[in-house]
């Protein structure tokens, strides 16, 4: 019995130690390579694996957070009958683009869009089995992968009325070698967004530093331009969190 015993705690030591390491090399992953699909396909297998059945997983805050930011800009685009186009960039497994699809009392047309195959599957396979219901019997539903640093291979210029990030540039910006990426992500959401569109983006990055990197690489003299703006969110388990802005203006 002693033996066994034994075993049995050099055993959990060992199981504990090696979930220790996983845990902490996921982490150090997740810090330094958020820029990477295989970095994300790798946290969503992880997550996923820890609970037997589907739950989204949420960054900074869900859909109700937000509800008042979003809805009022859908119902000031709304055209009689026309579903607007909304696109969520990077969404992995949050619910932040299905509740737009659920509670828009407007048609949308809604993309959830993610470079992870695991999220994306994931998301699939829950809204295959859930059967989402939206609140306008005109609203569309699809979950795409695909990297928003390419946003042009699925999208024609001016055609897009609202795109949300939750988070996506924060895991950009904060990667090791992000940054190029977060850039060309901005230009190509201010290219593919209508005149009257705009980028909605949801961060805990203080306004002095956001404003200006928004500013400088949402311009291309000649090429595009945008006007930025922000609004507090509010502050949650002591964190503040803002929703910039950006808005596409004509060419001087």
């Amino acid at each position: 019995m002693m033996t066994l015993l034994s075993l049995s705690r050099r055993r959990l030591g060992t199981l504990t130690a090696t979930h220790a390491r996983r845990h902490s090399s996921l982490t150090t992953d997740l810090i330094e390579n958020m820029d990477k699909k295989a970095t994300w396909d790798r946290f969503y297998t992880e997550n996923s694996s820890r609970t037997p059945t589907f739950k989204n997983f949420e960054w900074f805050f869900g859909f109700d957070s937000v509800r008042d930011f979003i809805v009022p800009f859908l119902h000031s685009q709304s055209r009689s009958g026309v579903p607007l186009r909304v696109l969520d960039i990077g969404c992995g497994t949050s619910a932040l683009g299905l509740c737009i699809y659920r509670h828009s009392p407007f048609p949308v047309q809604v993309t959830c869009a993610d470079i992870s195959t695991i999220a994306v599957h994931l998301m699939q396979e829950h809204i295959r089995t859930k059967a989402v219901q939206p609140q306008n019997s005109s609203s569309q539903l699809e979950i795409l992968e695909l990297d928003c640093t390419e946003l042009h291979s699925y999208y024609g210029s001016d055609s897009v009325d609202l795109i949300v990030d939750k988070g996506t540039t924060d895991a950009l910006l904060r990667s090791k070698e992000g940054r190029g990426k977060a850039s060309r992500m901005l230009k190509q959401c201010v290219k593919v967004l209508r005149s009257s569109g705009s980028l909605l983006q949801f961060s805990d990055e203080d306004p002095d530093a956001r404003l200006l990197w928004l500013e400088t690489e949402g311009q291309d003299p000649g090429v595009m331009a945008a006007e930025v703006g922000v609004q507090e969110v509010g502050e949650l388990r002591g964190v503040c969190y803002y929703c910039y802005q950006v808005t596409p203006r004509p060419i001087e």
